[in-house]
């Protein structure tokens, strides 16, 4: 009765039927290889054998995943917010913020439209790139500045609308002309989402909803990010060196113990070392 109880429970636990199947599937798969080294070279060398096997291995996923970017990955890149400087709600906020090096000069009297206007050809004039409304990068900016207002309270879902994305920074280097193979390192990279409120629109049932329309007598507001890298690598680099210096170690072991055997049987004195 307790056995059934027993496997009554694994069977109604997933995450501990999952982990014993790992367990059993590990032992199998490294049991059953040490245990054919073991009847042929004895139960040290084969130990040794399939230990300096598994961390070979290792190193040469550790590798493959290195290059390529799968297999055990960390974070990957996102935006984050720059700590109280996210939500710019007017045109002074971005020189407030260190956006600009410059106040944004608007004439007097200028709609709100016209003062988003000015805006965009100073983030121009500032070095920023537009981005294409095409382009993925436009949409992974605009996601992230939505998250942002909604948490903020700023805009609800759906009360807003990311008109431009404007990019700067992020270079690579050192490069030598057009090679970066070796450009490791990267300028901080800044985005700045430019948002217009919406006319609040009613649905009704049996009728497509009413499109989007920019609400021209409100205020555009500006997220600003900065680029996240992540660590998208960083745990296959840490397995391949982890793995690499236990393999080298292991293939020393074994080197050693093969100079050893053959002085042995040649009756000669043990190499030092």
């Amino acid at each position: 009765m307790t056995l059934a109880t027993t496997l009554l429970a694994i069977n109604w636990q997933p995450e501990l039927r999952g982990i014993l199947i790992v367990i059993i599937a590990v032992a199998v798969l490294m049991g059953s290889v040490y245990l054919i080294l073991a009847t042929n070279l004895g139960a040290r060398l084969g130990f040794l054998v399939a230990l300096a096997a598994l961390a070979g291995w290792m190193l040469l996923m550790g590798i493959v995943w290195a290059v390529y970017g799968i297999g055990l990955r960390g974070k990957d890149p996102t935006w984050d917010a720059v700590p109280g400087r996210t939500v710019l709600q007017d045109p002074t906020a971005l020189y407030q913020a260190g956006v600009f090096d410059r106040p944004v000069e608007i004439p007097e009297g200028a709609s709100f439209p016209e003062q988003a206007g000015y805006v965009k050809e100073e983030f121009i004039a500032a070095g920023y790139e537009p981005l294409a409304e095409s382009d993925t990068q436009f949409g992974q900016a605009a996601s992230a500045a939505g998250t942002f207002l909604e948490e903020t309270k700023t805009f609800a879902a759906g009360e807003f609308k990311a008109v431009n994305v404007f990019d700067a920074g992020g270079e690579r280097f050192p490069k030598i002309g057009n090679f970066d193979l070796f450009a490791f390192f990267h300028e901080p990279h800044h985005v700045v989402v430019e948002v217009a409120p919406l006319v609040p629109t009613r649905s009704e049932p049996g009728r497509a909803p009413a499109a989007a329309v920019i609400d021209t007598s409100r205020q555009h507001q500006y997220v600003y990010m900065v680029r996240n890298l992540g660590t998208r690598r960083q745990p296959a680099f840490v397995l391949s060196f982890g793995a690499g210096i236990i393999f080298l170690i292991l293939c020393w072991l074994l080197h050693r113990r093969e100079r050893t055997l053959v002085a042995n049987r040649s009756g000669l004195p043990v190499p030092a070392g």
